[in-house]
């Protein structure tokens, strides 16, 4: 008998060590919110509300950068 699939594996990206510099950061919103984004498409992504406590508490043991001040590259 299988164990089913860890619905978290499709987001492991999100904390595994970049190669180069970061593609997803945790970028603290405004007061106690906080967004994965992903700067090489330069939005939010997209990660269950349900998910977001354990990939942040992922991320940050990995050591993913963190920003208080918007995370991307200019829009338009």
């Amino acid at each position: 008998m299988s164990t089913p699939p860890d619905p978290l594996d499709r987001l492991s990206a999100l904390w595994q060590p970049p190669a180069r510099s970061p593609r997803w950061v945790v970028w603290h919103v405004g007061g106690a919110e906080v967004l994965v984004f992903d700067r090489e498409f330069n939005i939010p992504a997209d990660v269950p509300d349900a998910d977001l406590p354990e990939v942040v508490r992922r991320m940050r043991r990995a050591g993913a950068p963190e920003y208080d001040d918007y995370p991307g590259r200019r829009c338009g």
